[in-house]
């Protein structure tokens, strides 16, 4: 027999609906039903309405509308007892949707891949949301289950068997959440009880209550569901989606008080346990440890560094991306992270962000592509299509050589020619005609031709999104320099602050740390740039001819070098 209990301060009735038949329950002081089954499958009538599934549900079989299934956390047989995740300092992340990247788009096939992520040295894998969302595919952050692994990636178990996997190769595994926003269909929350506030608004929707009435158990609710994924199903660490949507006036922030219950778990557990944070904020608040007045979240995404990488390769000035585009910008994100650091910014019309200070670039990502990167242009296009393969040599080597915690994403290391497109799959056909509208509405406001935008409903937009894995064979080249990178990475000076040199006009760069250096001819355009008397050649993208204390390099390549003492 199962307890099952719901916290629901809203109905006054509640009743358990098992196998047609209605069970009644009985509440405490604080809102919270209790009631007993034998059951597999269940749901909860408020008031006499139609079922509704848990709040807290486990398992969602038949999808968002459907009965919640029971799942015994205890029966899985783990094996991975002695696994440590390695130090976030040492990481190298990879980023991925369980349904692009096989064919199948399930976690048993996703484990086949494994061993190639081993191989190329990644350290920590990044799950996309694999929570339970309305369809059987898309991007999983308009989940509206948050503990329930999504029925079309597979059962629970097939999770669990995925982070098993993982972890048998030495791999780490992230889960990406999202506490800032639920999704449209599916989300029957606020039936339950006072989960939404008025207060606040997000892009996406309501925002969470976790600073009104009755936002104790809001709070708890969230933090019980990030304790379970680390705790029942073995995730290494959590990615927690858009903070800046995160809205919360309490004297301790709701980051914090997940930060310091996971760190409480980490002792409990005796393992390394991550949060990262994705921020547009450029508050360093976010990882500033709680001792010093901040949140504790370990990392965060460096989204300057990437704009400021894109915009310099690319050429691109379209949208956020006008706040960039010079060899200036890029050296301040290498050296101070933000490059609005207090900066007005013209895409904002205001002044935007805050300087890091001490921090160690050890606490942010950096990236030359992520999901949103990509899958936030009209098109889904990759670095790949945008930029030719020398500059995409330029990008990766910044990025393993900077001083931020890598990240990639799913095909990024060969070059992937398939596109990473918004996608959709809402049954309801109010909700899937303002998704294909909005879509289109919001990058016509970008100039894009909106007949030319794909429609996130339509099943070629998923299709069109998996990964081509044919292509390892053929993009060898591009694959092979980020084996070399990522080998390689472990022998650049670590040592901070680093320092950076640069030529606007003659489009060369210079990134030093310590012994060494990342030498970037960005022009098109042969160069001849200074170097140490004595070095030696870690790594290089095409041929070049050292001359004294000069290197030459051809046009639109990079080198980096480790100083000899003698």
């Amino acid at each position: 027999m199962t307890e099952i209990r719901v916290w629901a301060p809203v109905p006054k009735q509640v009743e358990l609906f098992v196998d047609d038949h209605r069970l009644p329950m009985h509440r405490d002081p604080n809102g919270w039903w209790r009631a007993v089954t034998g059951a597999t499958e269940y749901s909860f009538i408020l008031d006499g309405g139609d079922p509704l599934p848990d709040p807290r549900s486990a398992w969602q079989p038949h999808g968002v509308h459907g009965p919640s299934g029971v799942v015994e956390h205890s029966q899985f047989r783990w094996t991975d007892r002695q696994f440590q995740a390695k130090p976030l300092s040492s990481a190298v992340i990879y980023e991925l949707h369980i349904g692009t990247f096989t064919p199948d788009g399930t976690f048993d096939s996703a484990i086949f891949r494994l061993d190639h992520l081993a191989s190329l040295g990644i350290t920590h894998v990044e799950l996309m949301p694999v929570q339970e969302f309305s369809g059987d595919w898309g991007w999983g952050y308009d989940c509206v289950d948050l503990f329930a692994p999504h029925h079309a990636y597979g059962p629970p178990d097939a999770l669990k068997r995925l982070v098993d996997a993982a972890h048998a190769r030495g791999l780490a595994v992230l889960l990406d959440v999202v506490y800032n926003h639920l999704g449209p269909v599916g989300n029957y929350l606020a039936r339950f009880g006072p989960y939404f506030t008025k207060t606040y608004s997000t892009p996406w929707g309501p925002a969470v209550n976790l600073d009104n009435a009755d936002s104790d158990e809001v709070r708890r609710f969230l933090c019980d569901n990030a304790l379970m994924w680390l705790r029942d199903y073995h995730f290494d660490g959590l990615r927690l989606d858009a903070i800046h949507a995160i809205h919360d006036s309490s004297a301790t922030h709701f980051l914090e008080q997940l930060s310091e219950e996971v760190r409480r778990l980490e002792a409990q557990l005796g393992r390394h346990l991550l949060l990262i944070a994705e921020s547009d904020l450029n508050d360093p608040r976010v990882v500033t440890p709680r001792e010093a007045g901040g949140y504790g979240i370990d990392a965060q995404w460096s989204d300057d560094f990437h704009h400021a990488l894109h915009a310099v390769l690319t050429g691109e000035r379209s949208g956020y991306y006008s706040d960039f585009g010079t060899l200036a910008d890029l050296a301040k994100s290498l050296t101070n992270v933000f490059v609005y650091d207090g900066r007005y910014s013209c895409f904002r019309r205001r002044s935007h962000g805050r300087a890091p200070g001490n921090l160690s670039r050890r606490r942010f990502l950096g990236y030359l592509q992520n999901h949103d990167q990509i899958g936030n242009r009209a098109q889904g296009e990759r670095s790949s299509v945008l930029m030719n393969a020398a500059r995409l040599k330029i990008g990766a080597a910044l990025v393993f050589t900077a001083p931020f915690v890598p990240l990639i994403f799913e095909g990024e290391e060969f070059a992937a020619s398939t596109p990473f497109q918004y996608f959709t799959n809402h049954h309801d056909p109010d909700v899937a005609r303002a998704v294909t509208e909005g879509r289109r509405r919001e990058f016509a406001a970008f100039g894009w031709d909106p007949a030319k935008i794909p429609d996130p409903q339509d099943l070629s937009a998923f299709l069109r999104s998996k990964l081509d894995w044919s292509e390892l064979d053929s993009h060898h080249d591009i694959l092979a320099w980020y084996r070399q990178l990522i080998a390689v990475r472990p022998l650049i000076d670590h040592g901070e602050p680093p320092s950076v040199e640069f030529n606007e006009q003659d489009q060369w760069l210079i990134l030093k740390r310590g012994r060494s250096q990342t030498i970037c001819n960005v022009s098109r355009c042969a160069q001849k740039i200074p170097v140490p008397k004595r070095y030696e050649i870690l790594l290089a993208s095409a041929q070049h001819s050292p001359v004294d204390a000069e290197i030459e390099l051809p046009p639109e390549s990079v080198v980096v070098l480790q100083e000899i003492f003698s």
